[in-house]
């Protein structure tokens, strides 16, 4: 801390390392990722390589999730109703139907609104799509958006 005394260099902890990357949208391991989510869920396809000289774990159901799409997605989303989401809380659609969890969420200190990542049903996925998100007794609306949040 003394060599950065210079540049005002101050001590920061977990919540602002777990806020500032939700704002660029990048997983969790334990939150948004884990042992129950597949890369093809999660938006990580593009880390999976499918050719024929590589074999991992569950490499065919992968690809068959590749090839015949998914049953939920990750999601990013911005609230439209002022609200902090926070992990799981439930996402419903405008009838009040269960269609996802939070699995990350805060008041996003850069873009000053609240955010949030969860799994959605793939038909909720799309840029734009509204969804709600249960907040205490509260559904709240949101609206889905493409990561990164900061786009500074």
């Amino acid at each position: 801390m003394e060599a950065g005394s210079l540049f005002s260099i101050k001590p920061i902890g977990l919540g602002a390392r777990d806020t500032l990357r939700l704002e660029m949208g990048f997983c969790l391991y334990g939150n948004d990722i884990n042992d129950n989510t597949s890369p093809i869920e999660a938006g990580l396809g593009w880390i999976t390589k499918f050719t024929d000289e590589k074999n991992f774990i569950n490499k065919a159901e992968l690809l068959r999730q590749k090839n015949e799409g998914v049953a939920r997605k990750l999601i990013g989303f911005e609230m439209v109703d002022k609200g902090i989401p926070r992990q799981h809380y439930e996402i419903v659609d405008s009838s009040g139907e269960l269609i996802g969890e939070v699995t990350s969420g805060t008041m996003g200190p850069s873009v000053k609104i609240g955010i949030g990542m969860g799994y959605v049903k793939t038909a909720f996925s799309k840029a734009d799509t509204e969804i709600f998100v249960k907040i205490r007794d509260k559904v709240l609306k949101a609206k889905v958006v493409k990561f990164p949040f900061y786009k500074g």
